[in-house]
């Protein structure tokens, strides 16, 4: 994150609004002027460039959550984006780029949220990562911004991606309820 230059974060910034535009007005504003991040920063980005710029993009942040009432350290994946000109060809192939990274952070797993529109492209992820697709789960997240006119936390009932890294699935604690301890990625 850091080795990324002010021409860097512009560019991005205008991948995002492309992007995450037409899916709404919304979820375009956080990348307003050059800002690359919606919620929190990324420490890691794998940004995909080809002969028209930025191809695919997506984040990680490592962070420990709490599933039901147990800490958990996790490797966060989001700001996931593809271009439009190239969708079906990106995100599976930023997890199968994302994955040995996730290793070599020697966390116990990844983690994501998306909304339930989603749900059959997440799931096309286990043909190339160990993906698991839960639903049921509510996920509490601050804000990444303090606003007198709205409460610090939103609660989202998402899909939740979980990738086993150096644990397995089975040691991913059972629960209706994750708090991300910070806001989104």
């Amino acid at each position: 994150e850091s080795e990324l230059q002010l021409d860097d974060h512009v560019e991005l910034a205008s991948f995002f609004r492309k992007t995450y535009g037409p899916t709404g007005a919304f979820n375009a504003k956080p990348f307003e002027g050059s800002r690359s991040w919606a919620g929190a920063r990324p420490e890691l980005r794998a940004i995909a460039y080809d002969s028209n710029g930025v191809a695919a993009h997506m984040g990680l942040l490592r962070r420990f959550i709490k599933v039901g009432e147990v800490d958990l350290l996790v490797a966060e994946l989001g700001l996931y984006g593809v271009r439009p000109d190239l969708e079906g060809l990106g995100i599976s192939h930023s997890l199968r780029v994302m994955y040995p990274v996730l290793q070599q952070l020697r966390v116990p797993f990844g983690f994501g949220a998306v909304r339930h529109a989603l749900q059959k492209h997440v799931e096309r992820f286990g043909r190339h990562v160990p993906a698991n697709v839960l639903s049921g789960i509510r996920v509490r997240s601050t804000l990444p911004d303090a606003r007198l006119d709205l409460p610090p936390t939103r609660i989202e009932d998402v899909l939740v991606v979980v990738f086993p890294v150096e644990l397995a699935m089975s040691d991913w604690p059972t629960a209706t309820f994750i708090d991300r301890n910070g806001p989104e990625l």
